[in-house]
C-alpha cells in the first residue's frame, strides 16, 4: 500500500471512530467537553484514539491528585470520574488483550478512587458465577436506611461506568445503584474472562440474589438496561418475578439485528460471547436470545421503554414489542423523533425521565405528574 492509500485508509478509520463516538455521547456519559473535543481533534490529526484518550485520562488524574492535596475532595471526585470516562471511551476500539486490559485496570482504579470519596463510599462487588464472577459497583444513597436498588446494565461496548453520571439522578432520589457488568461486558469479561452464554438470565438472577442477601439494602430490586443491556433487562424481568420495575433504553427483542444489517458488528458479538473463531456459533446463540411474545408475557412489573426513531443500531420497530407484548399494567413508552441510539443526543433529558419514573415506583414517593 502506498503512502497516499495508507493515509486515506487512516482518515476513513478515524472518521468512522468519530461517527461511532460522537461528542454528545461522550459528554452525556461522563467525559469533559474539552476532552471530547481534544480526542476528536487528535484522532483527526492522525493520532491513535486510545493513546489520545490515555493522555487525557492521565491529565485528569493529575488534576484530581492535586485537588486531593489541596483538600478539595469535590473537585477530586469530579476529576477522577472524568479520568475514568477517558479510560472507558479509550478502550472501546481495542481488541481483547493486554492493551485493553491495561486501559480497563486504569478505568477501574480511577472510578474506585472517585467512589472512595462518596458518603457512603462506593464498593467494588464480585458476584460468583460459573467459577468466575460478575463485577460491579454498589453506590448507596446518603442517609437512607435499606434503600431499594436498581441494577444498571450497559451494552456490547458501552458498559457500567458509562451510565454512572446519569444514574446518579436515581441515587439522589434515595435508590442504591448496582452498576453491573453482565457476562460478556466490561470488567466481567475483560479482566474476569466471563462471557455471555445462554445462561445469562440465570447469571443476572444470581446478581439479584446477591443484592437481596445484603441486609443494608431493601427488598425491592429494579433493572435498567441500555442497548444490549436493555434486551437483557427485559429478559430478566420477564423471567425473574422478583424484579420490581424495568427500564429499557435503546433495547431490542432481536439482538441479532445489528450484525445482520451491519456485518462488521459480528466481531463485537464474538468478543462478547468469547467465540472469536466460531462465527456460526455466535450467530446461533444471538438468535436464541430473541424475545418472543410468550417470554414477554411474563414481564408484569412496571415497565419504561425509551427509544429514538433515528436509532441505527437497534431499530425502533424491534423495541416497540418489548412495550406492546409485556403484560404489565403499568407501562410507559417514551420516543424521541430525532433520538439516536440510546437517545444519547438527549442524555440529560433521558436520564431525568428515568429518575422521575423509576424512583417513585421503588421508594413509594408520589409519582410526578
Amino acid at each position: 500500500m502506498n503512502a497516499a492509500a495508507h493515509a486515506l485508509e487512516w482518515q476513513a478509520a478515524a472518521a468512522a471512530l468519530i461517527r461511532a463516538m460522537p461528542r454528545h455521547r461522550m459528554v452525556g456519559n461522563g467525559m469533559q467537553g474539552t476532552d471530547a473535543d481534544e480526542l476528536h481533534a487528535g484522532v483527526s490529526a492522525g493520532a491513535a484514539w486510545s493513546e489520545v484518550a490515555a493522555r487525557l485520562a492521565r491529565r485528569q488524574t493529575r488534576l484530581a491528585v492535586a485537588a486531593m492535596a489541596a483538600g478539595d475532595t469535590v473537585t477530586a471526585r469530579d476529576k477522577f470520574l472524568r479520568a475514568a470516562a477517558c479510560w472507558s471511551f479509550g478502550q472501546i476500539p481495542l481488541e481483547d488483550g493486554p492493551a485493553k486490559q491495561a486501559h480497563y485496570r486504569s478505568l477501574v482504579e480511577a472510578f474506585g478512587r472517585a467512589g472512595a470519596l462518596l458518603d457512603p463510599p462506593a464498593e467494588h462487588v464480585e458476584v460468583p458465577w460459573a467459577g468466575r464472577s460478575l463485577r460491579g459497583w454498589l453506590l448507596r444513597p446518603h442517609g437512607v436506611v435499606r434503600p431499594p436498588v436498581v441494577m444498571v446494565l450497559g451494552g456490547m461496548d458501552a458498559w457500567r461506568e458509562e451510565y454512572a453520571a446519569g444514574a446518579e439522578l436515581v441515587r439522589d432520589r434515595g435508590v442504591a445503584l448496582f452498576l453491573l457488568d453482565a457476562p460478556g461486558q466490561g470488567e466481567t469479561r475483560v479482566l474476569g474472562g466471563l462471557h455471555l452464554d445462554r445462561d445469562v438470565r440465570l447469571a443476572l438472577s444470581a446478581a439479584v440474589d446477591h443484592v437481596l442477601a445484603d441486609d443494608r439494602l431493601g427488598d425491592r430490586v429494579a433493572v435498567w438496561g441500555n442497548s444490549m443491556g436493555g434486551h437483557l433487562a427485559a429478559l430478566l424481568a420477564a423471567q425473574d418475578q422478583r424484579i420490581a420495575a424495568c427500564v429499557v433504553t435503546g433495547g431490542t427483542v432481536t439482538p441479532s439485528e445489528t450484525h445482520t444489517r451491519f456485518p462488521r458488528f459480528i466481531g463485537k458479538v464474538q468478543a462478547m460471547l468469547g467465540l472469536h473463531h466460531d462465527e456460526d456459533a455466535a450467530r446461533s446463540l444471538m438468535d436464541d436470545l430473541a424475545l418472543d411474545a410468550e417470554t414477554l408475557s411474563g414481564l408484569t412489573c412496571p415497565l419504561l421503554v425509551q427509544h429514538g426513531k433515528r436509532d441505527a443500531v437497534f431499530k425502533i420497530a424491534n423495541a416497540r414489542p418489548i412495550h406492546d407484548l409485556a403484560a404489565s399494567t403499568d407501562k410507559t413508552w417514551q420516543e424521541w423523533a430525532d433520538g439516536d441510539h440510546c437517545v444519547d443526543n438527549h442524555a440529560d433529558e433521558k436520564y431525568l425521565e428515568v429518575a422521575r419514573w423509576l424512583a417513585p415506583r421503588l421508594t413509594g414517593a408520589p409519582v410526578p405528574a
